[in-house]
């Protein structure tokens, strides 16, 4: 009897951390049937030889909570191998919501995630009040690879305390109404629960987001709740205290039992170590707690060029941001304006701070390919200073000589890739925090997964292709709970990548006006991905996606339907 479809002759990497092994794998319907030597026949087959074959990657840290609603095929992520993706993180979700509170919502998640409100609120059909129902909303929307989600802090509090969830303590009556509706949406099919704890984060009116003051007794409770039900728990720390973080983190695992996801941008330790998490971690570890964080595997940070609104400060600099890319790729190069832009910064108070903020300024490229890992003696301010020019005018000059192409990263975290290594063979990190789906417009991380491949495997060779495919497989579908993907072995869900090892890369970020309203974002394309399995259909095939759309709504595992 013929197989649905045959993979023939790949290096199977298992996600199991175990060596290669020439393989076939065999599917029918959204399972794997065998994994050896194929003799059936198939309805189709995919010649692999001389590639790898590895499960689809897991995502642990998206937001693509509005553009599940009008991108069914959830780029970028769906060009880099990924076949599961988390949204809901950092506690800013639209459910539960109360029907008038929906325009509150949408102005959080612009401000925090940049997603153009109109965008979220014209986007989606808007058609729940509990998390339950936005996730039969979503699964109506037949996405192309699995989603699951995260219940936040933010949309939970905001329901049961209104206005009062932004500045106020709560009582201990409404700990136990947020906790239980926390409770319920979990059980609803929601995987955790996550909370953002960094001021920063801040509403339209420049106040911190509801939840970020929360007092720990107010977590343990919504983590007990939680973990009664099956779910994990994410967060998003203060790093400004981060010892009194950690400890918060470790008193909700304590009492509660829950597993916990937090991002974990890396950290110098001031006496030596390889971060400054690790001796609160290995104590964690120690008491049998079971901690997880994610850490970008290159520099993270926003783009800079003539196609993102990320420039310079001056009234010159605005008029330029209010006009088309054509139309600011001329003026530039008329000299009257050239000399107007430059001047706003020679007479401008910012211009000794911005000659030294452009110390973390690189620029990745106008090729095919973007380069992430300049040293400090490329930077724009290292290059300016060896042109004997300002910053400002080899910004200027790169735009030019590039045609407008080109970007200039402007590394926010993870800024030291040596000090990134260790970091990220830790046991306790994984890679992540792309950020798909929010920062549209100002940031493109959301190739990490080739990266981790072209980079540390390929061009590095710190991690072996075993190692590095069990990072971004089953050690991420463990996290969030899922048993039945993550590895390919018969009866595992049939999510697979082949991969072209030599050629995997990122590709030059673009900006495209393919969101409601035709508001702008910025992509990224991928390369060497010789085919993507979700569920059994092939979705992306030689970098290009097919039209087939077998994703998933993966609810909670850990509850019983």
């Amino acid at each position: 009897m013929a197989h649905d479809l045959v993979i023939k002759k790949g290096l199977v990497v298992d996600g199991t951390g175990s060596e290669p092994f020439e393989a076939d794998v065999a599917i029918d319907g959204d399972s794997i049937s065998e994994v050896g030597t194929v003799s059936e026949g198939a309805t189709r087959t995919i010649d692999a030889e001389g590639h790898y074959v590895t499960p689809g990657f897991v995502d642990l840290h998206t937001h693509f909570d509005a553009q599940a609603g009008w991108d069914p095929l959830l780029t970028p992520v769906s060009w880099h191998g990924v076949t599961t993706a988390l949204f809901g993180n950092c506690g800013v979700t639209f459910a539960p919501c109360k029907e008038q509170d929906r325009e509150f919502l949408a102005g959080m998640m612009e401000t925090v995630e940049d997603i153009p409100k109109n965008a979220i609120l014209t986007g989606l059909p808007w058609n729940w009040e509990s998390y339950g129902e936005y996730l039969d909303s979503i699964e109506s929307l037949n996405p192309a690879i699995n989603i699951t989600g995260l219940v936040g802090h933010c949309a939970s509090r905001f329901y049961v305390m209104g206005e009062r969830s932004i500045t106020d303590n709560a009582t201990d009556d409404e700990i136990e109404q947020i906790a239980s509706l926390i409770g319920r949406s979990v059980k609803e099919g929601a995987v955790g629960f996550s909370t953002n704890r960094l001021p920063g984060h801040t509403l339209p009116d420049g106040r911190s987001i509801p939840g970020t003051f929360a007092e720990p007794k107010e977590l343990v409770a919504i983590s007990k709740a939680v973990a009664e039900n099956g779910g994990i728990l994410q967060s998003v720390l203060n790093y400004s205290k981060l010892n009194e973080e950690l400890e918060i983190l470790r008193s909700q695992m304590r009492e509660s039992g829950a597993r916990l996801l937090f991002s974990a941008p890396h950290t110098p330790d001031s006496n030596g170590g390889v971060s400054a998490y690790d001796s609160y971690i290995k104590d964690m570890q120690d008491e049998g707690l079971d901690i997880t964080g994610l850490t970008l595997p290159r520099s993270g940070g926003f783009l800079s060029s003539l196609k993102s609104m990320i420039m310079f400060p001056g009234q010159h600099w605005d008029k330029l941001r209010r006009m088309t890319f054509e139309e600011r790729l001329r003026a530039i190069r008329d000299p009257e304006t050239r000399a107007r832009l430059i001047e706003d910064i020679e007479n401008s108070e910012h211009k000794r701070r911005l000659a030294e903020t452009t110390r973390g300024w690189y620029w990745i490229s106008d090729a095919d390919r973007p380069n992430y890992v300049k040293d400090a003696s490329e930077s724009l301010a290292s290059i300016a200073g060896r042109a004997n020019e300002h910053p400002v005018e080899t910004w200027l000059r790169f735009m030019d000589e590039s045609d407008g192409r080109g970007f200039f990263h402007i590394r926010f975290f993870n800024n030291d890739l040596k000090a990134l290594e260790p970091f990220l063979k830790a046991d306790w990190i994984l890679p992540g925090i792309g950020d798909a789906g929010a920062h549209v417009s100002q940031i493109m991380d959301s190739g990490w997964t080739s990266f981790m491949l072209s980079h540390w495997v390929r061009d590095k060779g710190s991690f072996s292709i075993q190692d590095a495919i069990r990072k971004l497989t089953s050690a991420q579908a463990r996290v969030i709970g899922f048993n039945d993907r993550g590895t390919l072995a018969k009866g595992m869900k049939a999510d697979v990548n082949v991969i072209d090892l030599d050629k995997v890369s990122e590709r030059q970020p673009q900006l495209v006006h393919d969101f409601p309203d035709s508001a702008p974002r910025l992509i990224q394309r991928a390369k060497g991905y010789r085919a993507t399995v979700c569920n059994g259909a092939v979705i992306l095939e030689d970098n290009e996606h097919t039209g087939e759309r077998a994703g998933r709504v993966l609810r909670n595992p850990n509850v019983a339907e």
